[in-house]
C-alpha cells in the first residue's frame, strides 16, 4: 500500500494485499461440516445451496474494494477541521464471527494536502472488511490517515452495535459501543479536541 512521497494521486492501491486469499471451495466444505455438526443436513432441499451462499457472503464481507488515494494541494491554507460524519461501518467480530455495525466519524486538520472526501469512507471500509475488534479498527483508521496524509491532527470515533452482545449472551439489544482514536493537535490541544468531539455529537 505504498504511495509516492509527495502524496500525489497514484494508481489504484491493491488494498487487499497482505491478506490471505479466501479459498471458496474450502469455505463451502467448512460450512457444510458446520451444518452437520449443528444437526442439519446440508444436502436437504432447503440447505443444498447454503454452503455456497455463506462462503460468498463471507468473501464479500471480508474483501474491501480497491481505491486510489486522491489528495490535492492545500493552496488556500485551510486550517480548520474537516469532518465526515455518520460513515456506515460494517465489520465482523473476530471472537464470534457475528456482525457489528454502526457509524464512524472521521476528521482531520489539513497539512499541505487535503483528501478527497469519499476516501475517508474508503479507509474505514479498508479496515472494517476483516475480522475485527472495534478498538483496533478505530486505531487502524486513525493511524493510516496520520501516516499517509501527514495532517496536523486526526480524530476517529466509531459507534457500533455488536450482534455478539445483542443476539447472544447478555442480549443487550440497542447497546452501542463507542471508541475513539486521536493524533496530533486533536489529541494534544484541549480546545481542538473539544471541538472535534462536539461536532461528532459526543461529550469530550
Amino acid at each position: 500500500m505504498a504511495i509516492s512521497a509527495d502524496l500525489e494521486p497514484v494508481a489504484p492501491l491493491r488494498i487487499v494485499a497482505g491478506r490471505e486469499r479466501i479459498d471458496l471451495p474450502a469455505a463451502e466444505r467448512a460450512v457444510a461440516d458446520l451444518l452437520r455438526a449443528l444437526g442439519r443436513d446440508p444436502d436437504s432441499v432447503h440447505l443444498a445451496d447454503t454452503p455456497r451462499r455463506v462462503a460468498h457472503a463471507y468473501e464479500e464481507m471480508l474483501t474491501p474494494r480497491e481505491f486510489s488515494l486522491t489528495t490535492f494541494p492545500n493552496d488556500e491554507g485551510y486550517d480548520e477541521l474537516v469532518l465526515a460524519k455518520d460513515i456506515p461501518v460494517q465489520s465482523l467480530c473476530e471472537h464470534h464471527m457475528l456482525p457489528f455495525q454502526g457509524v464512524a466519524h472521521v476528521g482531520y486538520l489539513p497539512g499541505d494536502r487535503i483528501l478527497g472526501l469519499s476516501k475517508l469512507a474508503r479507509v474505514v471500509e479498508l479496515f472494517a472488511r476483516d475480522f475485527q475488534v472495534q478498538e483496533r479498527l478505530t486505531k487502524q483508521v486513525a493511524d493510516w490517515l496520520q501516516d499517509h496524509l501527514a495532517p496536523k491532527g486526526v480524530g476517529v470515533v466509531i459507534e457500533a452495535e455488536h450482534q455478539c452482545m445483542s443476539l447472544r449472551g447478555v442480549r443487550a439489544i440497542g447497546s452501542r459501543t463507542v471508541t475513539s482514536s486521536l493524533h496530533g493537535i486533536l489529541r494534544d490541544k484541549p480546545s481542538s479536541r473539544q471541538e472535534f468531539f462536539a461536532l461528532t455529537g459526543l461529550t469530550p
